[in-house]
């Protein structure tokens, strides 16, 4: 049983009703990513007795980077060599490949300099400059008398101050970015300088940067080497020099009880959405979310399991296994957050949360009208999901939109070079129409409908009429005249009559689309008076809190402090450190099968590699886009390499609960062992040494 605490805070003390019997709701349920311009100084000094000046932050926002569009990295040397994960560079280095080479089965190491491969269009940027612009905003603001009219002059004002930064001593030719947060409480404009010259220093074969494959995903204890090097070269093609700005490598890592930050820009998270809000997530938005990845999944696993018996299907078997696990990724997230959402202990923390703020604020009913526009939304949160034209629901259903589209186009005279384009897109689907996979698909579909749509709503039943839904799928699949290729073409030849075809499969892409349509219109319809809402609540927290607690993740820099600490789980304590031992335990107790399997030079370890720590844990908060982050220490040392969280983490999308949530990191210990004793990447082992 839980004990019951009371958090005391260095700027508050809150001390809320627990009427549910469980652990109270917290300040710090909303997180701890705080931003660089509003860095939280006074909480490092009253928790961990660190007196940390701006100089420590500056240091540690210049030497950490954003890689691309979806991941985060950090500099390790001096000369340009930075470290992220395999799963962020997975994707990217297959073009880098020359004839019989395989990344994926042998790796990759530039034994040289000249050995490093370029990777075109790939990018890295580093937060140069960060501003807190809220003062700048107001100001500019104050004289709106309504809510429309304070939200055209924010985005006047905004664009004013942009233009104004542009050109300000500092600034000057970097890419600027405006962000806004607490729902337009305060507001940030950042400035980065982009690298583009990046190339390939080092990856690990598949076996290890994935080792464990999903059923290891989002846990621990965890053996994996999920870590890339890139090094970034200067416009003049000499690497970068990062001599002021890069974390020096730690090979001994962290010991328990040490601090640790992360520095890394987390996506996005949702932990001020209300009770209403929440409630819709839970019971439609990601259970349904979820219902539709765990299908998906489990057919592409069936699927894979019979080529990959097929010797001559190999590259195949390999396309779909990065294509399950990314679907795999995401439906682990989703059943997490579901299960958080459905734990009473974590849902009513944010209840009485959303009380005790409701209670210091006048009076206000800004959460009563909110609800009410849920209570509209709810019956069409099915059709918000399912009736979207996904493509992991089949070529059958996204051709209903499509044909659907062009319908439109027709009508609005569109011009005929989108036409053709369209066309070309119907015209390869309906090669597929016939396929087994295809109407498998088709057929999961119509059954999740079935399952989810809302009650009273007929939207299946004017399809099926008095069929069921195999028998319907055969009906449709026989009598529509999109399996002939002379009838389409007579279909697209006479436009003018398209509108009054009835044939079958145009019958229930009308449907179907409009229902989709009409609920895509209220969720629009209803978007500006919902943002209004969410503004004027989050103000309200705002007015309660201040910025003492950092606002959502918005895929921005910023630091996570913790410490490293194991957790109770399944009976037992979780250490703070793996070893390889581990490793080989899950190889050899598996039987050497999938997904947990080694390359032959991983097969003859040397004690040295078997006693290095591998894989480490700590309190830190972090969500999807934080891969890649540096672990530092309090002297600003990378201890170690952000990759995953354990599965109590995933609630964290709606609510941060440190006694269970844990940040998964490759330790340096054992980035450093396998670099020596695997890969003997003397160059590299020199170089972060």
């Amino acid at each position: 049983m839980r004990k019951r605490i009371f958090i005391v805070l260095p700027f508050l003390m809150i001390n809320l009703l627990n009427l549910h019997g469980q652990k109270k709701a917290s300040p710090y349920d909303f997180g701890k990513m705080w931003t660089f311009e509003n860095p939280p100084k006074d909480w490092l000094k009253s928790t961990y007795n660190m007196d940390v000046k701006d100089d420590w932050f500056d240091f540690v926002r210049k030497s950490s980077l954003r890689f691309a569009t979806w991941c985060s990295s950090s500099f390790i040397s001096e000369h340009g060599l930075f470290m992220t994960n395999h799963h962020c560079s997975r994707d990217v280095v297959g073009a880098l490949q020359k004839d019989g080479e395989n990344f994926d089965k042998q790796g990759f190491y530039a034994a040289t300099l000249a050995d490093e491969r370029k990777a075109d269009g790939l990018f890295v940027e580093q937060m140069i400059m960060a501003e807190d612009i809220t003062a700048q905003v107001k100001e500019k603001t104050k004289a709106a008398k309504d809510d429309t009219e304070e939200q055209s002059l924010r985005k006047a004002a905004l664009e004013t101050i942009e233009k104004t930064y542009a050109e300000k001593e500092g600034w000057k030719g970097l890419r600027l970015q405006l962000v806004t947060f607490y729902s337009g409480g305060k507001f940030s404009i950042y400035g980065y300088k982009r690298y583009e010259d990046i190339r390939l220093v080092w990856i690990p074969e598949v076996d290890l940067g994935f080792f464990g494959g999903d059923p290891d995903n989002f846990t621990y204890p965890r053996y994996n080497l999920d870590v890339t090097f890139w090094r970034a070269y200067d416009e003049n093609g000499v690497p970068l020099n990062t001599t002021s700005n890069y974390l020096k490598f730690n090979k001994n890592g962290a010991a328990e009880g040490d601090p640790v930050f992360v520095v890394g820009n987390p996506g996005r998270t949702e932990r001020y959405r209300t009770v209403s809000q929440l409630t819709y997530d839970r019971d439609y938005r990601y259970s349904y979310q979820y219902k539709f990845l765990k299908n998906r999944n489990d057919m592409m696993m069936k699927k894979y399991k019979m080529i990959i018996q097929d010797p001559s299907k190999e590259f195949e078997a390999q396309e779909l296994l990065n294509e399950i696990a990314g679907v795999a990724n995401s439906m682990k997230a989703f059943g997490g957050i579901v299960k958080g959402l459905k734990d009473p202990d974590l849902f009513n923390r944010k209840v009485d949360m959303e009380n005790y703020i409701k209670s210091k604020s006048n009076g206000a009913t800004y959460w009563d009208e909110l609800a009410k526009h849920y209570e509209v939304l709810n019956p069409n949160g099915w059709v918000m999901t399912h009736l979207s034209p996904n493509p992991l629901r089949g070529n059958i259903y996204v051709l209903m939109h499509e044909l659907v589209s062009y319908k439109d186009m027709v009508k609005s005279s569109a011009p005929q070079d989108k036409k053709d384009k369209l066309k070309s897109s119907i015209m390869d689907k309906l090669k597929t129409i016939n396929d087994a996979e295809q109407k498998e698909l088709f057929t999961m579909w119509l059954n999740e409908v079935k399952e989810d749509i809302y009650p009273g709503d007929m939207t299946l039943q004017k399809v099926l009429g008095k069929k069921n839904i195999s028998d319907y799928v055969n009906y449709l699949l026989k009598e529509t005249k999109f399996t002939e290729e002379t009838k389409v073409s007579k279909f697209f030849e006479k436009e003018e009559k398209m509108e009054k075809d009835d044939d079958v499969l145009l019958e229930a892409a009308d449907i179907f689309v409009a229902r989709f349509k009409e609920g895509s219109k209220l969720f629009q319809t209803s978007s500006p008076a919902r943002q209004a809402l969410e503004a004027k609540i989050a103000n309200q927290a705002f007015k309660v809190y201040g910025d003492k607690l950092p606002p959502d993740a918005t895929f921005t820099l910023r630091i996570s402090d913790g410490t490293i600490k194991g957790y109770e789980y399944n009976g037992t304590i979780a250490p703070t450190i793996t070893t390889f031992y581990g490793m080989y335990d899950r190889y050899y107790s598996f039987k050497k099968l999938f997904p947990w399997t080694l390359p032959q030079r991983w097969l003859n370890p040397p004690m040295e590699l078997l006693q290095a720590p591998f894989n480490t844990v700590s309190t830190n908060d972090i969500i999807g886009g934080n891969s890649g982050s540096p672990l530092i220490n309090k002297d600003r040392e990378a201890v170690g390499l952000i990759f995953d969280g354990n599965i109590e983490s995933l609630p964290g999308n709606f609510i941060f609960d440190e006694e269970v949530n844990r940040t998964v990191s490759v330790h340096a210990g054992g980035i450093f062992a396998a670099l020596k004793y695997i890969y003997k990447a003397d160059r590299i082992v020199a170089e972060i040494d």
